[in-house]
């Protein structure tokens, strides 16, 4: 019906192996208490190799390493089974106690079993984690941040948008080295440092950011090691290589890296290569220098590709910072907070001194506290608390840092005069000259070593440009200045200074004895009646009173005296005594309403500037005078008033048109700088038939040339030195001739930088503008006849000339009023790199301005007019228009 299959398996193989398998598994019963005993025992050594391994573990990770991540990971597992073979051997005893016929079987042999081979395992764990935990190095050096966070406080407004400028230049815009200069304190190693945290919130990749603090003691050795010690490099061994062998090493890592180094307080130039630092390029994203430094100069010897002027506080932002460190609480009250305004305002924005004097100011809560202080702060501020032993010592340190004493004592000088006052190059550098701090051989030389002390200071922020040709004293640097002046160089310089406190009478002669310089200008003393005994006075300051009277012997006690500064005053006469001035240099009486000169002068022998611009009222020189003061080098008699000519006596050399003036100025052998006034054709050709007179001329006005309908403009370009230029009251002037078909480049008016054209009512043009490079200022005012300031037809027949035109190319300023028929400025649109202003008055027929979209391109100009003439204008495009209708002043 079917097949059967079968299977033969033999039992002799079968039993042995189940007697093997029941043998092994009852091993977990039979060996658990022996199992038990290994575990705890074998869980014991791998505890204590576990703790051997933390302590290594604990001694790296002090040394700022970390852990390595297997260790990490053996050291949870260890834990891990330490708490798993802690509950078996915790419970085992109760499996023990099931154990019966000797420990071969169990009562509940299940249990027992499953137990066991939990032990068994656990065991091998712990056997296998102990052949693990065997490792040679268990941490490993951290890779740090690129930079390191540095304390500082929260940024004032006025610096947070200087930081995002600069930041924005660092991540955005190509520049490898930035520069960041100004005075002292006033916040640039703050803002430096804001820079420095903000790379730790920034997604940039740099792997480095290193800061190192310069500071006046340069020593590359310091710069080296602090770079090594951030790139790794920092150990006994290297701190002893040569300068040149770790400029190598930081060379060698640098170069693959994106780093950015902050270098803070420079006062001289750091040599990056000498360092070992590779020198970023101006297109540079991958490594940065940022640097601070109190001088423009050094940014120059750094080379930096932009460099940020580190500015004062607006009055808004200094107030902001003034309030937080006064505190609310003082402030609540309304007659605290008016006073505490005007104690802000002392401080010239400065963030050092608002921070210094709002601290000190925060526990005081009573007007009269408030009122104190602010006297102190104007009168004697070195008094009043931290400004003494903190603020004034840092600012010092630029002081002390300038090249010579000279350029130290020029400074100095800078204090006679107010706060935030505006103060003439060229008259500051003639009272430098007058007191002998200037040693060139010849005047123009000791000019341009005037002007190149300025650049000094200005450089190194202790003065700041003012006006147009001024410049101007920080509150705080002239505070410090004083401080300087009268306390630490008292003995050497002894300054007296009352300038603009408001004095009505001049205060007690008795204490001016051991003054060397005193000025008590720009107040309202109206006579000086008293004898002063002053043997030692070198510079006196009185002008800008109101001065109507001296006393014929107040100078007779100075024998001293080289400066003499009587400008903007009341005084109609020289006292007599002015004679006995035999020192004095320099004596300016511009602005002044002196109407004689006495011939008591003469006995000036050793007068060298004489200043008579501005003389509205002058009528009489005598003859003889300026022609016996023999040692004159300068003469400044520029804007006479026209009716003191018309008043003037057959006496006086300002009788006829300045032929006069020229005769007596001949004779005088050492002049070298004039500014003159002329009146007449016939006086023009007498001044510049003498090459002398031409070579030295600074400023010429042309007025009330009534005998002529042209001028020959291009004479005047023969005079080198020419900057200011006015041509006023010329009521029969038609034509400022030059001849345009000629070779022009020999008309060049290099030097000129000021023009103004007043009341010349048939004037047609001002063409030859075009060939001043440097002109700087035109204003125009009352010229009714003029329709093209510069005319394109005089150009006709050299159109080769026009190609090569580039005219205003350093314009700033232009102002024209009363040109009521004037079309046209220039025929074209112009770029104007340089304007910062446009004022129309009165030009009704102007319709176009010489702009389009390129002219002026940092739109940071004003433009001043009415607003019916601004929207009568015809723009090139919509798109210059829409450019510059910002920068409209109605």
């Amino acid at each position: 019906m079917g097949n059967v299959f079968g299977v033969q398996i033999p039992w002799s193989n079968i039993f042995p192996r189940c007697l093997d398998w029941i043998l092994n598994e009852a091993k977990y019963i039979s060996q658990l208490e022996d199992n038990l005993d290994d575990l705890q025992t074998k869980l014991e050594q791998l505890i204590e190799a576990k703790d051997d391994v933390m302590n290594r573990v604990e001694i790296a990770e002090r040394q700022q390493m970390s852990r390595l991540n297997q260790v990490q990971g053996w050291v949870s597992r260890v834990e891990a089974v330490k708490a798993e073979a802690d509950q078996l051997i915790r419970v085992g005893s109760q499996e023990i106690e099931r154990l019966c016929l000797w420990g071969y079987c169990s009562k509940n042999c299940k249990s027992s079993y499953d137990f066991g081979k939990k032990v068994t395992k656990k065991l091998q764990l712990v056997e296998t984690l102990m052949g693990e935990g065997i490792f040679e190095v268990v941490a490993e050096k951290v890779p740090g941040a690129a930079a390191t966070e540095r304390p500082t406080e929260p940024t004032v407004i006025g610096l947070q948008s200087q930081l995002e400028q600069v930041w924005r230049c660092l991540v955005e815009e190509p520049a490898g080295i930035v520069g960041l200069y100004g005075m002292g304190g006033v916040g640039k190693t703050t803002l430096l440092t804001h820079i420095n945290n903000k790379f730790l919130e920034s997604t940039t990749n740099f792997n480095y950011v290193i800061w190192v603090v310069v500071s006046k003691d340069l020593r590359l050795e310091n710069i080296q090691e602090t770079i090594g010690e951030k790139i790794g490099l920092l150990n006994d061994t290297w701190k002893n290589r040569r300068i040149e062998q770790k400029a190598l090493d930081i060379f060698k890592i640098l170069k693959e890296k994106k780093f950015v180094l902050l270098l803070d307080d420079l006062w001289q130039r750091v040599d990056l290569v000498e360092v070992g630092v590779p020198l970023p390029g101006p297109q540079s994203s991958t490594s940065k220098v940022v640097f601070t430094s109190r001088s423009e100069e050094v940014c120059g010897l750094m080379e930096a590709h932009k460099k940020f002027k580190v500015a004062c506080l607006s009055d808004i932002d200094a107030w902001e910072l003034f309030q937080q460190k006064v505190g609310e609480e003082t402030l609540k009250s309304p007659d605290i907070r008016q006073l505490a305004q005007t104690a802000a305002k002392e401080c010239g924005g400065l963030p050092l001194a608002l921070i210094t004097i709002g601290r000190a100011m925060a526990c005081k809560k009573t007007p009269e506290e408030w009122t104190y202080a602010i006297e102190v702060l104007r009168t004697s501020s070195s008094q009043f608390p931290g400004l003494g032993n903190e603020v004034y010592p840092l600012l010092k340190f630029s002081y002390d840092s300038l090249p010579s004493d000279t350029i130290r004592s020029c400074l100095l000088y800078c204090c006679l005069y107010p706060e935030d006052y505006c103060i003439s190059k060229e008259i500051l550098i003639d009272c430098w000259i007058g007191e002998g701090f200037l040693t060139e051989r010849d005047r123009f030389g000791e000019q341009n070593q005037g002007y190149h002390i300025l650049g000094i200071l200005l450089h190194a922020c202790l003065l700041e440009e003012g006006g147009d040709g001024e410049v101007k004293m920080h509150d705080v640097v002239r505070d410090m200045a004083l401080w300087i002046a009268c306390a630490i160089e008292k003995e050497k310089d002894n300054f007296l200074v009352y300038a603009g406190v408001g004095l009505i009478e001049a205060p007690d002669v008795s204490g001016w004895e051991k003054a060397r310089r005193l000025s008590l200008m720009h107040n309202q003393i109206t006579n000086l009646s008293e004898v002063a005994t002053c043997p030692h006075l070198l510079t006196l300051f009185l002008n800008e009173n109101e001065l109507q009277m001296i006393h014929n012997d107040f100078f007779r006690f100075m024998p001293s005296l080289k400066v003499l500064n009587l400008a903007d005053s009341s005084l109609t006469n020289l006292p007599e005594g002015i004679s006995k001035l035999v020192s004095l240099q320099h004596l300016d009486l511009s602005k002044s309403s002196i109407e004689e000169l006495p011939l008591e002068l003469k006995a000036l022998v050793n007068l060298k500037c004489l200043n008579l611009e501005y003389t509205w009222s002058l009528t009489t020189i005598p003859r003889q005078l300026i022609s016996n003061l023999s040692r004159l080098h300068v003469l400044r008699m520029f804007a006479a008033s026209h009716s003191a000519f018309d008043r003037a006596s057959e006496d006086s050399i300002l009788f006829g048109g300045g032929e006069l003036i020229v005769e007596e100025l001949l004779g005088l052998k050492y002049l070298e700088v004039i500014s003159f006034t002329l009146r007449s054709s016939h006086g023009l050709q007498s001044f510049l038939s003498s090459h002398k007179l031409r070579s030295c001329t600074r400023a010429l006005l042309l007025q009330c040339f009534n005998d002529s309908t042209s001028l020959e403009v291009s004479a005047l370009a023969d005079l080198k030195q020419l900057n200011r230029l006015w041509i006023t009251e010329c009521k029969k002037l038609e034509e400022l001739k030059m001849d345009y078909t000629r070779e022009v480049q020999q008309f060049v008016f290099h030097s000129l930088k000021k023009v103004e054209i007043l009341a010349c009512s048939k004037l047609k043009d001002l063409t030859f503008l075009v060939f001043a490079p440097n002109l700087e200022s035109i204003e125009l005012m009352g010229c009714p006849a003029m329709e093209e300031m510069v005319s394109m037809g005089k150009f006709a027949e050299v159109p080769e000339v026009v190609a090569n035109l580039n005219p205003f190319a350093k314009l700033q300023n232009l102002k024209l009023f009363g040109a009521t028929n004037l079309k046209s400025i220039y025929w074209k649109p112009l770029p104007f790199p340089h304007l910062k202003s446009m004022s129309f008055s009165h030009c009704y027929k102007l319709k176009k301005l010489p702009l389009d979209s390129n002219s002026a391109r940092e739109r940071n100009i004003v433009i001043s007019g009415t607003r019916r003439w601004w929207e009568q204008l015809e723009w090139v495009d919509e798109a210059t228009r829409n450019a510059f209708l910002p920068c409209f002043d109605s």
